[in-house]
């Protein structure tokens, strides 16, 4: 049936290739795609359900499972250093490794964790929400928050291979599925007029490996043309400039990432795809109002650190399926923010 077929692709960075499988019931069978033989520190939030820690667990050689709190406000230093003294503490060498089973905040953590223990051990990413299944599981950014804003320590470092299960997608609610799906929305409006009409006209739940597959082709083709984020990649971040402003507006609290996301799109998009993204948003329960006033946002985005003093680099899209970069000074960013909502 449809729901054996294996996708896989390999992304190619300079700090080495690794493996993305997508594959229903992959993460019974991870010695296809990780080393079993290391000693495994297997990091999971309290949000997802244990027994997908536990079947990982039980596939390493040995292994040590730690349950952190969930929630961007738990991505801090206290729980990076919870992590090292658990490394520390059960004697962890060079040769082993870290699992991230969970969402975007544990693979961030875990894959900052793993960059700095010992200058760098083996890490291996098990995606288990929409979002970072299609979007934060690949691209090797990792990173905690700090002094209140978003990654502002971290690192580019590589996983070894990144193991994508959609059976277990089940478990997540409606709301968290929406919100993963954004960043879907996100790469089609930039990148994909047709992943974008699949999802606009179409189920994309019904599409599920479809979505995920394109949109992982997506970022796998800017993360191997700008590793670093010098230029293309931050096509990226579409929708997350004002999005981040949201989030840490509201103190990382009341709306998940992708919602801040899909709120975001609007102030850069042409009128034309501002109708078109408000129609999909809409479809998928997904905002498209400021929780807070206009200047509230322009504050926080005076803060971004894809701002200098004078403005921001913004991602445009004008037609669905196109972008462009461009850098706008605070007064016209004033406009637009005010403009869009």
């Amino acid at each position: 049936s449809i729901w054996s077929n294996i996708m896989e692709m390999t992304v190619k960075t300079s700090m080495g290739d690794y493996n993305i499988t997508i594959l229903r019931g992959a993460i019974n069978n991870l010695n296809k795609y990780c080393n079993t033989d290391k000693k495994a520190l297997i990091v999971t939030d309290n949000g997802v359900p244990f027994e997908y820690a536990d079947t990982v667990s039980k596939q390493f050689r040995n292994s040590v499972i730690k349950v952190i709190p969930q929630g961007e406000k738990n991505k801090n230093f206290e729980t990076y250093k919870s992590l090292l003294e658990v490394l520390s503490e059960n004697e962890f060498t060079r040769n082993d490794c870290v699992v991230a089973v969970g969402g975007g905040v544990v693979g961030d953590i875990s894959g900052f964790t793993a960059s700095t223990y010992m200058r760098g051990i083996d890490f291996y990413n098990i995606p288990t929400t929409l979002l970072s299944q299609v979007d934060s599981s690949i691209g090797g950014k990792t990173a905690i928050d700090f002094y209140g804003y978003k990654n502002t320590v971290g690192a580019f470092y590589q996983p070894k291979a990144v193991v994508i299960d959609p059976n277990v997608l089940k478990t997540l609610s409606q709301r968290q599925l929406n919100n993963g799906l954004c960043e879907s929305i996100k790469m089609a409006a930039t990148s994909d007029n047709e992943l974008f009409n699949l999802i606009k006209n179409g189920d994309a739940y019904e599409n599920i490996e479809t979505v995920i597959e394109e949109s992982l082709k997506i970022k796998k083709y800017v993360v191997e043309k700008d590793e670093k984020e010098m230029g293309l990649r931050r096509v990226l971040n579409f929708g997350h400039t004002v999005g981040h402003a949201v989030e840490t507006s509201m103190g990382l609290n009341d709306l998940l990432h992708g919602e801040c996301v899909s709120i975001g799109m609007l102030a850069f998009s042409s009128d034309n795809v501002r109708s078109e993204l408000i129609s999909v948003l809409n479809k998928y329960n997904l905002p498209t109002e400021l929780p807070l006033s206009a200047d509230e946002i322009l504050s926080a985005l005076r803060h971004d650190k894809k701002a200098n003093s004078k403005g921001v680099n913004a991602v445009f899209v004008d037609e669905i399926g196109s972008f462009r970069l461009e850098f706008i000074d605070f007064e016209k960013l004033d406009e637009l923010v005010k403009g869009a909502y």
